[in-house]
């Protein structure tokens, strides 16, 4: 039997993920957790071994001084401040170029905007969680976490602080870890984390995405002048166009190759996004469309990749949009339980996903 410091599915069915008590209309919906963790509850060799697997309740949420060693100063006090709303409206783009609203019926809202930031705060600490339990026990997946858009001086693409960094960070700052990889197949470039990471080889960044489309469809350089950071590279980045498909884990593979040859960290944080699934309903991920096969494939190889090495894995959500994004997260954490628990690893020819 697995000790408790081997469970490895951090979940806590009182986090929600569904905007809509905000009156955000973006399709981030309850059932990608609830549905993945209810298949896995119900699968036929994990439910009875449940209690060794599942964590059930998250720690506490990070605080000010975590936010300081990855954002600014000046940012982090507009967050703490009166100027919460407007960065909230800003980083989910609630309000158009025109002053009109946008995914967004604050008529509808059942809660004001700044307890979403009470609520990001939270799942920040799940994800620096999950990095302490995959220390402890090699693998951890954590339901939630994964806002790889936020830079240093603002929020952006729905992530107001980028939990990965901060995360990283303060495992840093206690002498947990020296060196981590965090390994992004989200569909949208990690650009906040490369560019919060970048001249700094303690951490190094690999980022398989969209060549085209946000964030790499916005201009290089602000009115000023000042270049965008989300166009400064990661350690390794692989683009991949529209209708390349077919040679993605071939590109991830050799990308992984690459970040390998930077030196073995102590952690990896992966950022899985099930956003590159055909079936996605956010359109600015429609430039990557896999299938089922083509994602399992994608997160055996990165666990694989990992276990191989013994490298600690700590896997976060991120991106997954609409009523189908949990098929690719079931799929992936039965294989990986059945794996990492050491029991039957081949499918139930019933199981339908």
């Amino acid at each position: 039997m697995l000790s408790e410091h081997n469970r490895m599915i951090l979940y806590d069915p009182r986090q929600l993920h569904s905007l809509m008590d905000f009156g955000i209309e973006i399709p981030v919906l309850d059932s990608r957790a609830s549905e993945t963790f209810a298949r896995l509850s119900s699968h036929p060799h994990l439910t009875a071994r449940r209690d060794a697997w599942h964590i059930n309740a998250l720690g506490g949420p990070v605080d000010r001084a975590d936010l300081l060693r990855v954002h600014s100063a000046d940012y982090v006090s507009r967050l703490f401040s009166p100027g919460l709303e407007a960065e909230i409206i800003r980083t989910y783009e609630l309000i158009d170029a025109d002053g009109n609203t946008h995914r967004y019926q604050p008529a509808l809202a059942t809660r004001p905007l700044s307890e979403l930031f009470d609520r990001i705060l939270t799942r920040a600490g799940g994800t620096l969680q999950c990095c302490r339990r995959a220390l402890e026990s090699g693998f951890c997946f954590y339901f939630g976490g994964g806002m790889h858009h936020a830079q240093k001086e603002y929020g952006a693409g729905f992530c107001l602080v980028n939990d990965l960094v901060i995360a990283l960070r303060r495992l840093q700052a206690e002498t947990r870890i020296r060196r981590a990889w965090v390994i992004d197949v989200d569909a949208h470039k990690g650009d906040g984390t490369a560019a919060l990471a970048a001249g700094d080889d303690s951490i190094a960044t690999l980022s398989i995405h969209m060549a085209a489309g946000w964030p790499l469809d916005q201009p290089e350089r602000d009115a000023e002048g000042q270049p965008n950071p989300s166009f400064i590279p990661s350690t390794v980045d692989i683009p991949i166009a529209a209708g390349e498909e077919p040679v993605y884990n071939r590109r991830l593979r050799e990308g992984l190759a690459r970040l390998a040859e930077t030196g073995r960290p102590d952690l990896a944080l992966v950022v899985c996004g099930a956003d590159p699934y055909e079936l996605d309903e956010l359109p600015s991920t429609a430039g990557l469309k896999l299938s089922l096969e083509q994602l399992l494939e994608r997160d055996q190889l990165v666990y694989s990749f990992l276990k191989t090495r013994k490298i600690p894995g700590a896997w976060v959500m991120a991106g997954g949009y609409g009523r189908n994004s949990w098929r690719a997260y079931t799929q992936f954490l039965e294989w990986a339980l059945l794996e990492h628990m050491g029991g039957q690893v081949a499918m139930p020819p019933t199981r339908v996903l």
